[in-house]
């Protein structure tokens, strides 16, 4: 992840790190005589309230404010985890920016604003990360309800030129009144890559007037840099900024390079230089990834690295490393990834540091289920040339392992930070006969959303699409995946998939990418949401479905899929009620993906538990059948693109309720479904027509709310849908 530049997850209960032992991952243990202490004035950071304070200081005392915030971020990892290592790299460069700058009349964007909690440390936050007490008090991004300080809520990359632009403009409109003094973006090179970034370039170039653009390389996306513009910033890098071609200079940008990114005397000077500028300028800065976290070369040594204190005997903790050194292009900084073993340079695991409290937990649904798929795919690289794995700039969070990457060659693309062009490239791959798979988070699709009508669905690409972290979950108000199927369910063309086990999902995956020609092949882009936390709970645990156990009866798998992936789904579950679905079948095969499943045939009340709400239905179906004597019909309906009318209509005899859950904004989603169908298909005999209640999300940005209070606000829970149900009888 570069400083600046990712589409960060920030999660407090997102903490799942795989194959590691218990109490292995502290690289430092931090002294506590350099871990500053909330309310300790011997502390200099204990002393910052604002940014006034910053400028306060003297010259000389930077460097220890510097040093005390670089502990502060390793303790705070170690303790909370979060997007450490893109703030170690950017804790000189914001300490300089607070000291030079006068927010908030000077407005600084921090885009993606995961490397913003040293900008919080600085504006009167700073308990926030030193007393863990007060952990949760802050989100993990800029947000303007915490200060006046925070220009946006970003979570999203590649935007912070645009807005500033936008602030920009309605001062030079204004003049002295609008109160806003010099305008600052700060941008990594991982989010460069970004198509936004470079339309903000082009139109600051055009308005002119101050804007200054810190653009903060440290020669790492999320995962590696990927795209042709890197060769010649490497190329700026070794000449000092000289060197042509340069891509801001093209744009008609002034252009200064600062090397020592990591020296807040350097780079004071550089901002002081730049302050009041009448022109657009960018500022590049060469900055060190996870500055402070042991280097490449101390972290391969190590054979417990527990036994290590961090060493701080340079004035701000910043070790000497050689991991910047990669030849280009290189296509991963050879970590093996895990979340608790971050270092400094070129380190993916730094993008996302979990908490020692994590260490040892199994895989979480995103890593687990992202695994199992490119596990299904790697044995056809062999003989389908054209199966190719698109991920833009986010592999490692959604299981793309560094391993499977070196293993795929070229069959693995990371794209850069880049969800439209993706979408767009997996469109103009499936045109020429290959086969697509574009992996992401759900939040991250919104991006494309042109490309999927478009591209993709307007012109039938066969592009697979995998969608994760979709549905309800903790993740902050930028990240949630509560819209997707409002999405992409409601986009002409496209089939979305729903699977509630991982032989369903990988059943899923095999039929949605069956080579070109099969008979049984989809005739059209399909949309296949990963499961979730319920899902991977469930199937770790059986007891949470009472009804089936997760046994469902298999029934034959299509011949024409590969034979790799055929026995590694174990077949698609079955038990279905056949009905014609609502959509234009080309192929048998899309009848038989599009079916609904009836897990169990009962009377009186039929639930319908959408992928991961059906975890829910089947517990709801035991508590009526305990507590009220009801057999409930329990339906796993296994995609929401189309109704299963065979189903719906069989469900007029014998059911006075139909219960629909689904884990995602109810309005505008797929349960309204179920109602307006029996509204639009009234039959004369009311004991016919079924009262339908629809439990899901509420439409709302939600913020770091731990999933299970999103199920009690939403009603989502045995016992309140139980209750609904039994008041209307």
């Amino acid at each position: 992840m570069r400083n600046a530049s990712g589409n960060g997850f920030d999660s407090s209960d997102s903490f799942a790190v795989s194959g590691a032992a218990e109490g292995a991952a502290r690289l430092h243990d931090i002294p506590p005589s350099i871990t500053p202490s909330h309310g300790d004035d011997s502390h200099l950071l204990s002393r910052i309230a604002s940014p006034a304070d910053v400028k306060a200081l003297a010259p000389d005392e930077l460097a220890e404010l510097c040093r005390e915030i670089r502990a502060t971020l390793l303790a705070y990892g170690h303790q909370h985890g979060g997007h450490i290592g893109s703030n170690l790299g950017m804790v000189e460069a914001t300490v300089a920016l607070h000291r030079v700058f006068d927010s908030p009349c000077d407005r600084i964007v921090f885009d993606v604003s995961h490397q913003s909690y040293v900008h919080k440390m600085l504006t009167g936050r700073a308990g926030a990360y030193m007393d863990p007490n007060r952990f949760g008090e802050v989100t993990g991004f800029t947000n303007p309800d915490e200060s006046e300080h925070d220009q946006f809520v970003l979570g999203h990359t590649g935007t912070s030129i645009s807005l500033a632009c936008g602030l920009a403009k309605t001062r030079d409109m204004e003049g002295p009144g609008s109160g806003i003094g010099n305008v600052v973006a700060v941008i990594g090179d991982g989010s460069l890559s970004s198509g936004v970034a470079f339309e903000g370039l082009n139109n600051a170039a055009e308005q002119g007037g101050n804007l200054i653009i810190v653009f903060n390389d440290n020669e790492m996306s999320i995962a590696g840099d990927f795209g042709g513009m890197y060769g010649p910033l490497a190329r700026l890098r070794a000449s000092g900024g000289t060197a042509q071609p340069n891509l801001f200079n093209a744009f008609g940008l002034d252009y200064r390079y600062v090397e020592a990114g990591n020296d807040v005397s350097a780079l004071v000077a550089a901002f002081e230089e730049v302050r009041d500028i009448d022109h657009p300028v960018v500022v590049h800065i060469h900055t060190l990834k996870g500055a402070g976290y042991d280097s490449e070369e101390t972290h391969a040594n190590q054979q417990n690295a527990s036994t290590l204190p961090v060493s701080l005997d340079s004035p701000t903790g910043v070790h000497p490393t050689d991991n910047v050194n990669h030849s280009e292009p290189w296509h991963s900084d050879h970590c093996n990834l895990s979340d608790h073993e971050p270092h400094e340079g070129q380190c993916e695991a730094s993008h996302w540091q979990n908490p020692d409290a994590a260490i040892g937990k199994p895989d979480d649904p995103r890593k687990h289920y992202g695994k199992m798929a490119m596990a299904a795919l790697e044995p056809r690289f062999a003989a389908e040339p054209g199966l190719v794995v698109i991920s833009p700039a986010t592999p490692g969070s959604n299981g793309i392992t560094h391993e499977f990457r070196e293993r795929a060659g070229a069959h693995y693309v990371d794209t850069g930070i880049t969800e439209s062009h993706a979408v767009a490239y997996a469109a103009g791959i499936a045109r020429a006969g290959g086969t697509p798979v574009v992996a992401t988070t759900a939040s991250f699709f919104q991006r494309a959303y042109d490309q999927f009508f478009q591209e993709m669905s307007l012109n039938r690409s066969r592009v697979t699409v995998l969608d994760f972290l979709g549905g309800l979950s903790g993740s902050d108000n930028t990240h949630s995946g509560a819209y997707d199927v409002t999405m992409f369910s409601n986009i002409p063309g496209a089939t979305m998939l729903v699977p509630t086990s991982a032989r369903d999902y990988l059943a899923d995956l095999a039929w949605a990418t069956a080579p070109a020609g099969s008979a049984d092949a989809p005739a059209g882009p399909v949309v296949i949401r990963v499961p979730g936390e319920a899902i991977l709970t469930a199937e770790r645990d059986a007891t949470l479905l009472p009804v089936t156990g997760g046994q469902i009866a298999d029934r034959p798998q299509s011949t024409s899929l590969p034979v790799s992936v055929s026995s590694a789904s174990g077949g698609i579950s079955a038990a279905t009620v056949r009905g014609t679905v609502s959509v234009t079948a080309q192929h048998a095969g899309v009848r038989h993906m599009l079916d609904w499943r009836v897990n169990q045939t009962g009377s009186h009340v039929a639930i319908i538990g959408l992928g991961n709400a059906y975890p829910l239905a089947e517990q709801t179906a035991a508590a009526l059948s305990a507590d009220y004597g009801i057999t409930a019909t329990v339906i796993d309906p296994r995609q929401c693109t189309s109704l299963d009318s065979d189903v719906l209509e069989s469900l007029r005899d014998g059911h006075q309720q139909v219960i629909t859950l689904e884990d995602g904004q109810l309005e505008g989603g797929w349960g309204e479904k179920v109602t307006a169908y029996y509204a639009n298909h009234h039959v004369s005999d009311g004991s016919r027509n079924p009262h339908v209640l629809n439990f899901g999300a509420a439409k709302e940005f939600t913020d770091r709310v731990p999933l299970g209070e999103l199920n009690e606000r939403y009603g989502l829970t045995v016992e309140q849908v139980t209750e609904a149900i039994t008041r209307c009888f």
